[in-house]
């Protein structure tokens, strides 16, 4: 009877500790896999995207001579890469580069349901978002997909920027998506190698 009074303290003890060691960690972790079409002033850019919380893979459908651009936002910093030339560049984070991906907006203040309707094959709710950032007030709708939780269209109520999200899949996503190609150099090294030397008054 003592043994198994033990045995039942020991097994609530791991059970108390494993509950703390839960607390700490997200809910859902976001990722996915998915083509975004952006619009802006009238001009559509399209990409692939892989996310998952903290990190993002953009690969660009333009003929930019970057194509790919890897956004690492648990290291601050972004790298664009120019794959025909295995080079990439870095550049430092800002929140502007942030996809808008979940449900409440930055800076949100108000929210109101507008209407329902069927966005490929997923039931969204239609929301007129108000945000304010410091000063400057934004208002735009939004289209949240009931059943992935996810925000399938964002739009500016003006309609001067949109962007939407398309065959979008809830999936687990690679690390090597998010990480520098092992044969790419930076491209301040090459850039270095490429300067003339620079020549002696008078020769």
């Amino acid at each position: 009877m003592v043994e198994f009074s033990a045995m039942r303290q020991i097994g609530l003890a791991m059970c108390i500790a494993c509950s703390l060691l839960l607390v700490g960690l997200p809910a859902w972790a976001l990722e996915f896999t998915a083509d975004q079409v952006t619009k802006i002033d009238g001009k559509s850019h399209k990409a692939v995207i892989y996310y998952r919380d903290q990190m993002w893979r953009i690969e660009h459908h333009s003929m930019g001579p970057v194509n790919v651009s890897i956004v690492r936002k648990d290291k601050q910093v972004v790298w664009l890469l120019l794959s025909r030339m295995k080079h990439f560049k870095t550049m430092p984070y800002g929140p502007e580069q942030d996809l808008r991906v979940s449900e409440r907006l930055e800076g949100e203040v108000s929210r109101q349901e507008i209407g329902t309707e069927v966005r490929e094959g997923h039931p969204t709710i239609l929301y007129e978002v108000t945000t304010k950032q410091g000063e400057l007030v934004e208002v735009y709708y939004q289209w949240v997909a009931t059943d992935m939780h996810f925000p399938m269209k964002l739009a500016k109520k003006d309609g001067s920027w949109i962007v939407e999200y398309q065959h979008v899949k809830l999936r687990s996503v690679s690390d090597y998506l998010f990480n520098l190609p092992l044969n790419f150099q930076p491209l301040e090294d090459f850039q270095k190698q490429a300067a003339p030397e620079p020549v002696a008054p008078g020769m």
